[in-house]
Protein backbone atom coordinates (compact mmCIF):
# COMPACT_ATOMS: atom_id res chain seq x y z
CA UNK A 1 0.00 0.00 0.00
CA UNK A 2 1.36 3.49 -1.01
CA UNK A 3 1.09 6.04 1.79
CA UNK A 4 -1.46 8.36 1.90
CA UNK A 5 0.19 11.77 1.95
CA UNK A 6 3.05 10.29 -0.68
CA UNK A 7 -0.02 10.00 -3.34
CA UNK A 8 -1.31 12.90 -2.10
CA UNK A 9 1.81 14.66 -3.00
CA UNK A 10 2.33 13.27 -6.43
CA UNK A 11 -1.47 13.87 -7.29
CA UNK A 12 -1.86 17.50 -5.51
CA UNK A 13 0.54 18.93 -3.85
CA UNK A 14 3.34 19.48 -7.09
CA UNK A 15 0.69 20.76 -9.00
CA UNK A 16 -0.24 23.13 -6.13
CA UNK A 17 3.65 24.19 -5.76
CA UNK A 18 4.02 24.60 -9.38
CA UNK A 19 1.17 27.06 -9.90
CA UNK A 20 1.97 29.04 -6.33
CA UNK A 21 5.98 29.17 -6.67
CA UNK A 22 5.84 29.64 -10.72
CA UNK A 23 8.13 26.38 -10.98
CA UNK A 24 7.67 25.15 -14.98
CA UNK A 25 9.55 21.90 -14.27
CA UNK A 26 8.01 19.19 -12.02
CA UNK A 27 11.56 17.94 -11.03
CA UNK A 28 12.46 21.69 -9.81
CA UNK A 29 9.00 21.12 -7.31
CA UNK A 30 10.48 20.95 -3.75
CA UNK A 31 9.51 17.35 -1.82
CA UNK A 32 10.71 16.21 1.64
CA UNK A 33 14.18 14.18 1.04
CA UNK A 34 14.34 12.52 4.80
CA UNK A 35 13.08 13.34 8.38
CA UNK A 36 15.81 12.64 11.11
CA UNK A 37 14.57 11.86 14.68
CA UNK A 38 16.98 12.49 18.12
CA UNK A 39 16.10 11.11 21.27
CA UNK A 40 18.62 12.55 24.31
CA UNK A 41 19.80 10.15 26.53
CA UNK A 42 21.61 12.68 29.09
CA UNK A 43 22.44 10.54 32.50
CA UNK A 44 20.80 7.54 31.31
CA UNK A 45 23.00 6.69 28.48
CA UNK A 46 24.92 4.55 30.76
CA UNK A 47 22.35 2.33 31.84
CA UNK A 48 21.40 -0.38 29.86
CA UNK A 49 17.78 -0.98 30.93
CA UNK A 50 17.05 2.52 30.31
CA UNK A 51 18.48 2.93 26.75
CA UNK A 52 16.91 -0.54 25.98
CA UNK A 53 13.46 1.27 26.91
CA UNK A 54 14.38 4.40 25.02
CA UNK A 55 15.04 1.89 22.33
CA UNK A 56 11.81 1.10 22.21
CA UNK A 57 9.66 3.82 22.73
CA UNK A 58 11.74 5.44 19.68
CA UNK A 59 10.97 2.32 17.15
CA UNK A 60 7.78 2.13 18.30
CA UNK A 61 7.29 6.40 17.06
CA UNK A 62 9.35 5.89 14.22
CA UNK A 63 8.78 2.24 12.87
CA UNK A 64 12.59 1.86 12.45
CA UNK A 65 15.08 0.74 14.82
CA UNK A 66 17.46 3.41 15.79
CA UNK A 67 21.89 4.28 15.91
CA UNK A 68 23.03 5.24 18.89
CA UNK A 69 25.39 8.14 18.84
CA UNK A 70 28.48 8.97 21.17
CA UNK A 71 30.21 12.22 22.20
CA UNK A 72 32.78 12.85 20.01
CA UNK A 73 34.83 14.80 22.51
CA UNK A 74 34.64 14.94 26.11
CA UNK A 75 33.03 17.90 27.90
CA UNK A 76 33.40 18.42 31.59
CA UNK A 77 30.42 21.36 32.08
CA UNK A 78 28.36 18.90 30.24
CA UNK A 79 29.30 15.65 32.00
CA UNK A 80 29.82 14.07 28.90
CA UNK A 81 32.79 11.17 27.74
CA UNK A 82 34.19 10.65 24.60
CA UNK A 83 32.84 7.88 23.18
CA UNK A 84 29.67 7.66 26.00
CA UNK A 85 26.41 7.10 24.52
CA UNK A 86 24.85 10.33 23.52
CA UNK A 87 21.30 9.79 22.38
CA UNK A 88 19.21 7.76 20.12
CA UNK A 89 18.95 8.55 16.18
CA UNK A 90 16.98 7.40 13.28
CA UNK A 91 16.48 8.39 9.80
CA UNK A 92 13.32 7.87 7.81
CA UNK A 93 12.86 7.99 4.24
CA UNK A 94 10.37 7.27 1.41
CA UNK A 95 7.31 5.40 2.57
CA UNK A 96 8.23 5.21 6.44
CA UNK A 97 8.87 9.02 6.15
CA UNK A 98 5.19 10.08 4.63
CA UNK A 99 3.64 7.37 7.37
CA UNK A 100 5.31 9.19 10.21
CA UNK A 101 4.26 12.88 8.84
CA UNK A 102 0.87 11.69 8.61
CA UNK A 103 0.94 10.44 11.94
CA UNK A 104 3.06 13.60 13.78
CA UNK A 105 0.83 16.21 11.45
CA UNK A 106 -2.70 14.40 12.27
CA UNK A 107 -2.40 12.33 15.28
CA UNK A 108 0.75 13.92 17.21
CA UNK A 109 0.97 17.30 17.00
CA UNK A 110 -2.88 18.31 18.06
CA UNK A 111 -2.08 16.38 21.18
CA UNK A 112 0.55 19.18 22.54
CA UNK A 113 -1.21 20.76 25.60
CA UNK A 114 -1.85 24.50 24.51
CA UNK A 115 -0.13 23.99 20.98
CA UNK A 116 -0.32 26.86 19.02
CA UNK A 117 1.55 25.95 15.60
CA UNK A 118 5.02 26.02 14.35
CA UNK A 119 7.17 28.91 14.17
CA UNK A 120 8.49 29.71 10.87
CA UNK A 121 11.47 30.84 12.75
CA UNK A 122 13.02 26.66 12.47
CA UNK A 123 13.14 27.06 9.35
CA UNK A 124 17.10 27.64 7.92
CA UNK A 125 17.90 28.46 4.38
CA UNK A 126 19.33 25.14 3.25
CA UNK A 127 15.37 23.77 3.32
CA UNK A 128 15.21 21.99 6.80
CA UNK A 129 12.62 22.34 9.34
CA UNK A 130 13.95 22.09 12.74
CA UNK A 131 11.84 21.34 16.59
CA UNK A 132 11.79 20.14 19.44
CA UNK A 133 8.64 18.02 21.19
CA UNK A 134 9.00 17.96 24.95
CA UNK A 135 7.24 14.93 25.71
CA UNK A 136 6.57 11.69 23.39
CA UNK A 137 4.13 10.62 24.96
CA UNK A 138 2.08 12.63 22.29
CA UNK A 139 2.42 9.76 19.76
CA UNK A 140 -0.38 6.90 19.91
CA UNK A 141 1.92 3.83 19.62
CA UNK A 142 3.53 4.78 23.46
CA UNK A 143 1.26 3.41 26.36
CA UNK A 144 1.36 6.31 28.99
CA UNK A 145 0.45 3.69 32.19
CA UNK A 146 3.72 1.59 30.53
CA UNK A 147 6.07 4.91 30.43
CA UNK A 148 9.05 5.18 33.31
CA UNK A 149 10.40 8.78 32.37
CA UNK A 150 8.87 11.58 29.55
CA UNK A 151 11.18 12.22 27.13
CA UNK A 152 11.80 14.56 24.36
CA UNK A 153 12.52 14.12 20.51
CA UNK A 154 14.12 16.59 18.24
CA UNK A 155 12.67 16.38 14.77
CA UNK A 156 14.22 17.65 11.58
CA UNK A 157 12.63 17.71 7.82
CA UNK A 158 15.34 17.63 5.20
CA UNK A 159 13.35 19.06 1.79
CA UNK A 160 15.36 19.84 -1.58
CA UNK A 161 14.29 23.45 -1.41
CA UNK A 162 17.21 25.92 -1.18
CA UNK A 163 14.31 28.89 -0.20
CA UNK A 164 13.09 29.44 3.13
CA UNK A 165 9.82 30.74 1.66
CA UNK A 166 9.37 27.43 -0.54
CA UNK A 167 10.17 25.15 2.29
CA UNK A 168 7.47 26.82 4.46
CA UNK A 169 4.78 26.76 1.67
CA UNK A 170 5.75 23.10 0.91
CA UNK A 171 5.31 21.41 4.58
CA UNK A 172 2.03 23.68 4.87
CA UNK A 173 0.22 21.77 1.96
CA UNK A 174 1.43 18.34 4.20
CA UNK A 175 -0.50 20.57 6.82
CA UNK A 176 2.27 21.23 8.94
CA UNK A 177 0.71 24.39 11.67
CA UNK A 178 3.27 26.91 10.86
CA UNK A 179 2.56 30.41 12.22
CA UNK A 180 4.71 33.39 11.64
CA UNK A 181 7.07 34.10 14.73
CA UNK A 182 6.11 37.69 16.04
CA UNK A 183 9.42 37.22 19.00
CA UNK A 184 11.79 37.94 16.29
CA UNK A 185 10.15 40.70 15.08
CA UNK A 186 9.28 42.52 18.92
CA UNK A 187 12.95 41.71 19.32
CA UNK A 188 14.19 43.67 16.38
CA UNK A 189 11.94 46.91 17.10
CA UNK A 190 13.40 46.94 20.10
CA UNK A 191 16.89 46.44 19.30
CA UNK A 192 16.10 49.98 16.81
CA UNK A 193 14.56 51.76 19.69
CA UNK A 194 17.93 51.33 22.07
CA UNK A 195 19.55 52.47 18.59
CA UNK A 196 17.37 55.50 18.29
CA UNK A 197 17.86 56.65 22.06
CA UNK A 198 21.88 56.70 21.76
CA UNK A 199 21.81 58.19 19.20
CA UNK A 200 19.51 61.20 20.54
CA UNK A 201 22.21 60.69 23.90
CA UNK A 202 24.92 61.59 21.69
CA UNK A 203 23.34 64.87 19.79
CA UNK A 204 22.64 66.27 22.79
CA UNK A 205 25.81 65.50 24.27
Amino acid sequence: MTPRLKEKYRKEIVQNLMSKLNYKNIYGVPKIEKVVVNMGLGPEGSEKKKIETCIKDISAITGQHPVITRFKKSISNFKSRKGANAGLKVTLRNDRMYEFIDRLVNIALPRIKDFRGLKDSSCDKFGNFSFGIKEHIIFPEINFDKVDAIRGLDITIVTTSQVKEDTISLLKEFNFPIIKDTEKKKKKIKKIIKVDKKEEKTEKG
